[in-house]
């Protein structure tokens, strides 16, 4: 977690335990952020850029202020929390021991819930340097561009930036039939048929049920816009990934999403979230397809 930070030259300055930048922001849970040095990151928020550097546990932010660092990205980069404790608590047999030892610097972004949600529809079928190309297409086309150190950047678009658009409009970020899934989002979000900023008010059922209203949104996409903009922890998406490797390690059978959900509430309760994200980015980077981590 954040021990203390400080401004030195218009820069904050902080020191931070558990936080790796290529570990959270190459991790599969967001698509705007961009190595642009070793080391160094550069992102955008609604509406706000940030760039980060990583020395070790020192980290340098720039293009922030400390209101905008304190009440905003402290809160967006999750670094109030102790993951040290996190880690602890869900290291409870040595497969979750080794996977959270290769992925301990990995924190859940709080990320805008209307961004995760088109996002997350993009990603399905999909990888994630062909979702970041469509992301970054639909925000040069829709969103307002942001002038940072003489470099254009642009903004996620809102959903009145894109409403009245039809799929033809969106023909040319090359998204497919998720155009038509985008749309609806669009239009239902824009005429309060959904109501995408209840969802970190509500409990995890009641969110899901607000997000499946739109078409192409099922559990696994649910699942991740309620775990990584909605901060409900005990979200367990099921993807490729985290099926292998829980059916792997804890149920030895092929399983249905719901028994695959289940099972990792009763080893990880409301920090089932967190624990999959651990096993997400252990067996995606070491392409675990059965059997133990090793």
């Amino acid at each position: 977690m954040l021990k203390d930070f400080s401004v030195i030259n218009n820069e904050i300055q902080a020191k931070i335990t558990e936080f790796d930048l290529v570990q959270t922001f190459e991790c599969g849970q967001c698509f705007r952020w961009n190595k642009v040095y070793e080391n160094g990151y550069l992102g955008v928020s609604r509406g706000r850029v940030l760039e980060i550097e990583q020395k070790g546990d020192r980290f340098i932010f720039r293009g922030t202020d400390r209101d905008a660092f304190e009440n905003y990205w402290m809160d967006y980069l999750d670094l109030r929390r102790d993951y040290g404790e996190i880690i602890e608590k869900v290291s409870t047999e040595k497969n979750m021991i080794k996977a959270t030892q290769y992925g301990n610097g990995i924190r859940i972004l709080l990320q805008d819930e209307w961004e995760a949600l088109v996002s997350f529809i993009i990603s399905s079928n999909n990888n994630i340097k062909r979702i970041k190309k469509i992301v970054d297409g639909l925000c040069s086309i829709f969103g307002n561009p942001v002038d940072y150190k003489g470099q254009v950047l642009f903004t996620f678009p809102n959903p009145e930036d894109i409403y009245g658009s039809g799929c033809d409009d969106l023909g040319d970020i090359k998204c497919g039939y998720r155009a038509g899934y985008i749309i609806d989002a669009v239009e239902k979000v824009h005429l309060g048929e959904v109501d995408i900023g209840s969802i970190r008010k509500t409990n995890y059922q009641q969110g899901a049920k607000e997000l499946m209203k739109i078409k192409g949104v099922g559990p696994k996409v649910a699942d991740c816009v309620l775990l990584y903009g909605g901060a409900k922890y005990e979200s367990y998406p099921v993807d490729v990934w985290v099926k292998r490797v829980t059916e792997a390690l804890y149920l030895k059978k092929d399983s249905k999403p719901d028994e695959i959900k289940s099972i990792a509430r009763e080893m990880w309760g409301d920090l089932a979230g967190f624990a999959q994200q651990y096993l997400f980015y252990y067996a995606r980077e070491n392409q675990l397809e059965t059997g133990e981590v090793k």
